[in-house]
């Protein structure tokens, strides 16, 4: 079928893309966030074509990632809502914006998301992330220390970034993503929007990977960490809790005990391996692309066969 989405959240997409279907992608002359076209540091297959907003209109389903977007799809197109993100405000009484309607179904990323949502009357359903496997696999040569994320300056104390200095004692941290620049403090380098495939390579190398973000659906980098087979220290908040098992990651909201814990890793190669390949498998079944795609699968026939 065509579906229309929104290049918004490139590591999610680059997964919802591998599926079977053709996916038109909005793009302007500006290539901004309402038309930014195809990825440039993703890989996306020929199926995802990008045109102007105005020439979209043979679309079967439309999938919308932010409520702006709902007046820009044209009338008709059934539409399903992805709610990326864990909710601000009066949580866990935050209402959705697009709680009790009867014309959009919500997917959320999360069980965690749904459940902290409050969608009202709105029909919800989950699917869990999949990505595509990283090419990279772990070997941790580098005893350093490896964080992605996306405007740590910014967003603060969101991703963590206060709690930076609390692990570079134990060895330096190279963080990832876009907006790092800005970063400053002893022992921290930054790479900053490298390509998904440059960047796996890189984080490979490192002694381990942190997930220091406080509040965030799930971070896809810490699926990617744990497919590479890398060992990972990260808070037990969110859903980070049920994608790291005990056997699989070590989970703490004692930062303290985290930091203790990220020193013991770096000195015990063999034990970080065993927890690594652990947590491989863990991502490998409960993250894998084609249970992703077949879940979308599934729910586009449903909602398109629904509004027919």
């Amino acid at each position: 079928m065509n579906v229309l989405l929104w290049h918004v959240h490139g590591s999610w997409t680059t997964a919802f893309v591998q599926g079977k279907h053709r996916y038109l992608i909005p793009v302007n002359a500006a290539r901004d966030e309402w038309g930014r076209g195809r990825a440039r540091t993703y890989d996306w297959p020929p199926t995802v074509e990008e045109l102007p907003p105005a020439a979209i209109r043979d679309a079967d389903v439309a999938i919308v990632q932010r409520v702006e977007e709902l007046a820009l799809v044209p009338p008709g197109i059934p539409i399903i809502y992805v709610e990326h993100n864990t909710p601000r405000g009066d949580v866990p009484c935050t209402r959705h914006p697009l709680a009790d309607r009867d014309d959009v179904l919500i997917v959320h990323v999360t069980h965690f998301n749904q459940l902290f949502w409050d969608c009202g009357d709105t029909r919800t359903t989950v699917v869990e992330h999949g990505i595509v496997e990283p090419k990279a696999r772990w070997t941790g040569e580098l005893r350093r220390l490896a964080v992605v994320t996306n405007e740590p300056v910014r967003r603060g104390r969101v991703t963590g970034t206060d709690l930076y200095e609390r692990f570079t004692p134990v060895a330096p941290l190279d963080v990832f993503g876009m907006g790092v620049a800005g970063l400053a403090g002893d022992r921290i380098a930054t790479f900053e929007d490298p390509p998904q495939r440059a960047m796996h390579a890189e984080v490979a190398r490192r002694g381990a990977y942190l997930h220091l973000t406080r509040w965030t659906s799930l971070g896809l980098s810490l699926i990617e960490a744990m497919q590479m087979g890398m060992p990972v220290i990260g808070l037990a908040t969110t859903e980070a809790v049920e994608a790291v098992p005990l056997d699989a990651g070590l989970l703490s909201t004692d930062v303290s005990l985290l930091a203790e814990a990220t020193r013991w890793l770096l000195d015990e190669p063999d034990a970080a391996r065993r927890l690594g390949d652990r947590g491989r498998q863990v991502a490998l079944t409960r993250y894998g692309l084609d249970r992703f795609l077949a879940d979308w699968d599934r729910l586009l026939e449903e909602e398109t066969c629904g509004s027919r």
